[in-house]
């Protein structure tokens, strides 16, 4: 076979067949020394363009490779559609029905610290007790005085009686007759301030002795055995009541317009509320509202709200902050949703839902409060929906290939207690529903 018809051997596409090169065994002429540095120019380029041509060919097919994305692993739920009380919810702070500032009515010295600090007590408990010395000894001194008086009380009554006798037989001067009656008059005078004095001095002894005047639980001792407690005007202890218990929170003007408009003032119907404390999940505290402010607070542009509810184990203690739920109004059939599955995109909402080709695809809703633990959508889902509630961070753009999960929609099997926290850019003040 001569040389012009070589056979070439198959390459991958992209591919440049480079010739071998082999020594020559012709005579170099007289200019061999230009002639090889030409040549060795010759080759390198020849060497750089093949070996371009090859790392073409390797990141054309790594390109085509990395083209096919692997579908994201996501967990979908169905959209739920029922009817729901929208729940309005506010910020507020526990406070006890009935709380004392506990001060004695007496003055003196405290013989006796009667109560242990921070322990339940009932009405009628001792918990202070001021030297009583000082008052048993004026109560006895008024006890005398009491009988001094009741003896020239009966002197001047038997006076009285024999002037009576000796003015109708006239023998005695009109004039003594009015004295001696006037002195009987007196002397029964003098017996009731007796009586008086008596009882002042009874209740100051007893007033030595400082009990509680509610059920509840006491604060700690701020006064103790040794010091000087002057009357109405030391604090010795407080005392606040533990069940039931107050939450006050501030409703805004147009949520209580809203509730005017819908079933009268709010209130009035002993609307129910559900409260939770910080460290607790949903809502698990039910009351009910108890009393609404008689004017709006023009500075703020809020009403004063509160709301009474049991507080058998005590947890509620008065102080703690509180998240409110308030029923806002009348039942209507809304789309719900996992509160997790809404995105924010600046003023927008959005969440993604999974078409029949197996693809995230973009839908911008408009929500509102949460019921039964799961967002209210009032625009942008239908029935049947499969909405993104798990894995969402996965999807990094519209129309992105999926490979989903179904799943239950969270929150809808749970009860009131199990409700969730309101997002963190909704508002303070009242997540309205405004959708009918």
């Amino acid at each position: 076979m001569s040389a012009s018809h070589r056979i070439e051997p198959d390459l991958p596409r992209g591919h440049v067949a480079c010739p071998p090169v082999s020594p020559s065994p012709r005579t170099l002429p007289m200019n061999a020394p230009n002639l090889l540095r030409t040549t060795s120019t010759l080759g390198a380029l020849a060497l750089a363009v093949a070996i371009a041509l090859v790392a073409s060919g390797c990141s054309t097919r790594a390109d085509e490779g990395a083209g096919a994305i692997a579908p994201a692993q996501v967990s979908v739920a169905e959209v739920l559609v029922r009817d729901v009380h929208p729940w309005d919810e506010y910020t507020g702070r526990i406070a006890a029905v009935d709380s004392v500032d506990l001060r004695p009515r007496v003055s003196g010295y405290v013989e006796r610290v009667a109560f242990d600090e921070g322990q339940a007590v009932k009405k009628g408990d001792l918990l202070f007790v001021i030297d009583r010395r000082p008052y048993a000894a004026a109560l006895a001194q008024a006890e005398a005085q009491l009988e001094r008086a009741r003896s020239e009380a009966a002197l001047a009554k038997a006076q009285g009686a024999r002037a009576q006798a000796l003015i109708e037989a006239q023998a005695i001067s009109r004039e003594d007759f009015e004295s001696r009656k006037a002195a009987s008059a007196s002397g029964d005078a003098a017996v009731r301030a007796a009586e008086a004095a008596v009882a002042a001095a009874r209740l100051d002894l007893q007033f030595t002795e400082v009990r509680a005047p509610i059920d509840g639980r006491a604060g700690r001792a701020l006064v103790t055995e040794g010091n000087l407690a002057q009357a109405d005007a030391t604090l010795l202890t407080t005392l606040v009541s533990v069940d039931p218990v107050h939450v006050y929170f501030e409703a805004d003007e147009q949520s209580f317009l809203r509730y005017q408009q819908e079933a009268g003032a709010v209130g009035s119907q002993a609307d129910p509320v559900r409260v939770g404390l910080a460290g607790e999940s949903g809502y698990p505290h039910v009351g009910t509202v108890d009393f609404v402010d008689n004017q709006v607070d023009a500075g703020t542009g809020t009403i004063r709200v509160r709301a009474v509810l049991p507080n058998t184990d005590g947890r509620l203690a008065p102080g703690l902050f509180a998240r409110v739920q308030l029923q806002g109004g009348a039942g209507f059939r809304a789309a719900l949703v996992d509160d997790k599955a809404i995105l924010t995109d600046q003023d927008r909402k959005y969440v993604y839902v999974v078409d029949d080709k197996d693809t995230a695809q973009r839908r911008d809703v408009t929500v509102a409060g949460i019921a039964d633990g799961l967002r209210i959508v009032t625009a942008g889902l239908a029935p049947g929906d499969h909405v993104v509630v798990d894995g969402v961070q996965k999807v990094f753009f519209p129309g992105m290939p999926v490979q989903d999960t179904l799943v239950p929609m969270t929150g809808a099997a749970q009860p009131a207690a199990a409700d969730a926290t309101p997002p963190a850019d909704a508002p303070a003040s009242a997540d309205t529903v405004a959708a009918r």
